[in-house]
């Protein structure tokens, strides 16, 4: 499995306690493309984030490549983020004075100048692979919402992860970008062979993955 999580539950503490997860277990497959659906105010996000070693949960376990996060401080959780994950958001998160392959190669630069310049041919491919090709050095402004995300998707890929978490990817779309963007991620998946997390409220995105976990009110509903 690229990630597990184990009897976790997730409790936020500011002056009043507030309970938002209790009790999640899920494990992700290599290759899969896993939908997470629920209601807003389920605790997707947050399961994402656990998931993504953003944030910790209050109890239990989360693996991630075969090593039990929850254990490690945070140098060593940043350095399994930054290795063996990648994110998008709802929203694409560029930065507006960096070109699309320039955005695109940002988690290269985390690992230093000759990560990034070795990586700089095999980001431009996958930009050029999801129809970027000719937008490679335009800036986020000369870009549509579609194409921005895009750059994003490929943002995660960047540092070859074994898995993309993406939270609510196409909510700030409109309906053809977004189908197009789903497809994309699909495509991507099938590709790759990376795994993909995808937190969605849309019941129509999350029947074409392949399996759904259904959050509600912080519980695990179905599989």
């Amino acid at each position: 499995m690229v990630a597990t999580v184990r009897d976790m539950s997730k409790t936020f503490d500011n002056g009043v306690p507030t309970p938002v997860l209790f009790d999640v277990d899920l494990s992700v497959a290599p290759g899969e493309l896993l939908a997470i659906a629920g209601p807003s105010g389920s605790g997707k996000t947050t399961l994402l984030n656990i998931v993504g070693l953003l944030d910790t949960p209050t109890k239990g376990e989360v693996w991630i490549a075969g090593r039990d996060a929850s254990r490690l401080g945070e140098d060593e959780r940043a350095v399994l983020r930054r290795d063996y994950l990648g994110f998008v958001f709802q929203f694409h998160y560029l930065l507006p004075e960096f070109t699309a392959l320039e955005n695109a190669l940002l988690p290269c630069r985390m690992r230093g100048a000759a990560a990034e310049a070795e990586a700089k041919e095999r980001v431009a491919a996958l930009l050029a692979g999801v129809g970027l090709a000719d937008r490679l050095h335009y800036r986020p402004g000369q870009l549509s919402g579609g194409q921005q995300q895009r750059v994003a998707l490929v943002r995660a890929l960047a540092n070859d992860p074994a898995l993309v978490l993406a939270d609510e990817p196409t909510g700030n779309l409109d309906s053809k970008s977004g189908h197009a963007v789903w497809d994309l991620m699909r495509a991507l998946n099938r590709a790759t062979g990376k795994a993909f997390v995808i937190v969605t409220h849309d019941a129509d995105f999350a029947r074409r993955a392949d399996r759904v976990v259904h959050l509600v009110d912080g519980r695990v509903v179905d599989r």
